[in-house]
């Protein structure tokens, strides 16, 4: 069993490191925890908040060109329980560059928006709290 106090890192690659770390760092508010150039042909950067167990981690490596998500249905889900901040968390994703798209899958349609980055994978915000 992996330990409770273990941290999560979720790792992608892009052609777009510079403005993916951007649009990811300004619309989630997250910062940046670590930056790497030339890491073994790799650049890369740590996203996250000191004191959540979870990091997002681009990656791009030197000369490989990754291309788009290959559909909408790769994607990250928030949940956000206070209608006010997930609005807010609505309007920070527009105005940091993704798209506002229809999801795939219904469900996430209820009461959440699908966001769309420049490599085409998605976020989802949801309005509401998560649970079992």
């Amino acid at each position: 069993m992996i330990p409770r106090d273990s941290t999560l890192r979720v790792v992608r690659p892009t052609d777009n490191l510079k403005k993916i770390a951007l649009m990811y760092s300004k619309a989630l508010g997250f910062e940046m925890v670590k930056q790497f150039d030339d890491h073994d042909g790799f650049d890369g950067v740590v996203l996250g908040h000191p004191k959540h167990a979870y990091h997002l981690e681009f990656t791009h490596q030197r000369g490989v060109t990754v291309g788009q998500a290959p559909n909408n249905g790769h994607q990250l889900v928030f949940y956000i329980a206070c209608s006010r901040e997930w609005e807010r968390a609505c309007r920070s994703m527009i105005d940091e560059g993704f798209s506002v798209v229809e999801n795939n899958n219904p469900y996430w349609e209820g009461v959440g928006k699908t966001f769309q980055d420049v490599d085409g994978y998605c976020l989802v915000l949801q309005n509401r709290d998560w649970a079992l």
